[in-house]
């Protein structure tokens, strides 16, 4: 077989075993996923009307639903992905990563298979939310087809950049704890974006820590996107933000997983 082939299949054997990982101790993901649809319930039916009147838009909940998902969907796939950090840091202190080191398999392989693990997750974590929210009342009636998809890569690239983030997290971790305490950054940034109310509404000397963060243009351009309205610039900051991301993520793990000697 080509390198590539053995890379290819190596890695999808990663995969397989992350997603059995997953499969067999639901209990983080559950847990991670529980927070954002309680902050969505939270925010819609008991703060929803005053929120909404505060932002200009009237006492009006159904219209802080529409503003509010995007910033929740992102926000799911910042908790999703603490369990990556978590999952890594696991595997590089259980020993399970040397005795990979001894075996005829392709070194990327186990980064790829947490990666593209976490990414199937951060998506299907996505949908589940997604489905909440379209059962409290969110419709997006407004975005045409092309805008549909180009929301849907919009979360893939942005559940990639930060995955890779969360693998370099979990490699310089000791152990889970601080694994899970060193991810806890991409938890609490969206909510110090633009998720639950506009920056120009937050005090000047807040607005530019809401701005100049990777969240907030992508939220942004996802509330663009599924309610047919603009984006500006958002768009490709957004994108910027997140190539950004995926590459220094990716050269910080990757140099990390090849000088460690555990």
């Amino acid at each position: 077989m080509s390198s590539l082939s053995l890379a290819v299949r190596d890695s999808a054997t990663m995969l397989r075993r992350n997603l059995l990982h997953a499969r067999r101790y639901p209990s983080m993901t559950l847990n991670l996923l529980l927070t954002p649809i309680m902050l969505l319930l939270l925010f819609v039916y008991v703060f929803g009307d005053v929120m909404s009147a505060g932002i200009g838009g009237g006492a009006d909940r159904s219209a802080y639903l529409a503003y509010v998902v995007p910033g929740i969907l992102l926000m799911t796939i910042g908790g999703t992905v603490v369990g990556t950090a978590v999952s890594v840091s696991n595997d590089m202190t259980e020993g399970i990563i040397a005795r990979f080191r001894t075996m005829a398999i392709h070194r990327g392989s186990v980064l790829i298979g947490h990666v593209v693990g976490s990414v199937l997750q951060s998506i299907l974590s996505v949908v589940l939310v997604g489905a909440v929210a379209v059962a409290v009342g969110f419709r997006s009636t407004d975005a045409t087809v092309l805008e549909w998809l180009a929301a849907f890569g919009l979360l893939v690239l942005f559940a990639m950049a930060l995955t890779w983030i969360a693998v370099g997290m979990g490699l310089i971790s000791p152990n889970a704890e601080a694994a899970s305490n060193n991810a806890l950054p991409l938890i609490l940034l969206p909510l110090l974006s633009s998720a639950f109310v506009p920056v120009d509404a937050m005090p000047g000397w807040f607005q530019p820590i809401a701005e100049y963060q990777p969240f907030t243009p992508a939220i942004e351009t996802l509330r663009g996107l599924l309610l047919g309205s603009e984006i500006g610039d958002n768009g490709w900051i957004a994108i910027v933000w997140c190539l950004g991301l995926m590459v220094l993520g990716y050269f910080w793990a990757t140099s990390l997983f090849k000088r460690d000697p555990k």
